[in-house]
């Protein structure tokens, strides 16, 4: 692991309990949400922070540096189960990764 992912990981473990505080959460719920899904290789369940869009009946994830970050990865293709952990309650559907020429513009879809 190197320097960037464990610096991402430590801000992942201190900002998600953030979204559950009744004053903070609200106000970052509107553009945070945690994330839930197994991992495509591993089997393990994760969770972590990202920043969202609604776009009608979609959720659009934009993922800063993908280079650097592997979650992603686990849309690729056919997509993968992905749980959106709302303030009013989950949504869970199918997620599918997209990207730009060389791996810029990464977003993962929920529909």
């Amino acid at each position: 692991m190197n320097l960037f992912q464990r610096g991402a990981k430590l801000f992942n473990t201190a900002f998600t309990p953030l979204l559950s505080l009744p004053v903070v959460g609200p106000a970052l719920g509107k553009s945070m949400v945690t994330i839930s899904y197994t991992g495509r290789k591993s089997g393990k369940q994760f969770s972590l922070p990202v920043a969202y869009q609604r776009r009608g009946d979609e959720v659009v994830i934009g993922v800063a540096m993908p280079d650097q970050k592997q979650w992603w990865r686990n849309f690729s293709g056919e997509g993968a189960d992905l749980t959106l952990h709302f303030p009013d309650g989950d949504r869970s559907g199918r997620a599918v990764a997209s990207s730009g020429p060389k791996g810029t513009a990464v977003t993962v879809t929920l529909r």
